[in-house]
């Protein structure tokens, strides 16, 4: 990632929570919890890749999936801060490209919100496929490019004015949130998402739809 998206994100972390949860009327939270009903059902050590504020590896804590050895990493120090307060370790500041983790160190990598902002995509999933163990499993949570009626609708006529506006008026920074629609429109298909995992020897790869495409799941395994 960028230095610039590192900044821009620690200079909204402290509103960060708040205003996903406006931004989104809680259904993140919702996205979250549907995502986590797509893993395996047992105890696994995670890794919360670009997990800023934790809200995804919560999830899997409150469904019963995530080890005391399960840990947040992301690239934003700043993101990370409110970790302890939500009884979480303290997170690992990490570049996505290239993690302070050995081979096979996780039984599960999730991933919300965190891939379109990588600088590489390809590059990306392979290290996530390098610390994932044999037959782990990755979930990323995400906003693809708009595929559908309803999320053309959204990303193209209603999200650029109201999210900008919406964070301005909770004096955050504007610019991060006129960021995530630009990133969205400019981010791949959830189906090419689908093939690079396929082609990255990632197999049972399996998206799901939340919220008529506005947001997708999608599940694989090493």
């Amino acid at each position: 990632m960028s230095k610039a998206i590192q900044e821009m994100f620690d200079r909204i972390s402290g509103r960060y929570d708040m205003l996903d949860h406006v931004l989104s009327a809680r259904r993140d939270l919702a996205w979250r919890r549907k995502a986590v009903d797509m893993l395996p059902k047992r105890r696994q050590k995670i890794l919360d890749l670009c997990g800023g504020t934790g809200d995804f590896l919560n999830a899997a804590h409150d469904a019963g999936l995530a080890t005391s050895l399960s840990r947040v990493a992301d690239f934003s120090f700043g993101m990370m801060s409110s970790l302890p307060a939500k009884g979480l370790p303290s997170g690992i500041q990490a570049d996505a490209l290239n993690m302070p983790f050995k081979d096979a160190s996780f039984d599960t990598v999730l991933c919300g919100f965190g891939m379109r902002n990588l600088d590489d995509l390809a590059m990306g999933v392979d290290e996530v496929a390098r610390v994932l163990k044999p037959g782990g499993v990755f979930l990323t949570l995400e906003f693809f490019r708009p595929s559908t009626l309803a999320a053309r609708a959204f990303y193209g006529l209603v999200a650029p004015v109201a999210l900008p506006l919406v964070a301005k008026a909770f004096g955050s920074n504007r610019d991060a949130y006129e960021y995530l629609v630009r990133s969205t429109r400019g981010f791949v298909p959830v189906q090419a998402y689908v093939e690079l995992l396929e082609r990255k020897g990632f197999r049972d790869v399996r998206p799901r739809s939340f919220d008529l495409g506005i947001c997708y799941a999608v599940v694989a395994t090493k």
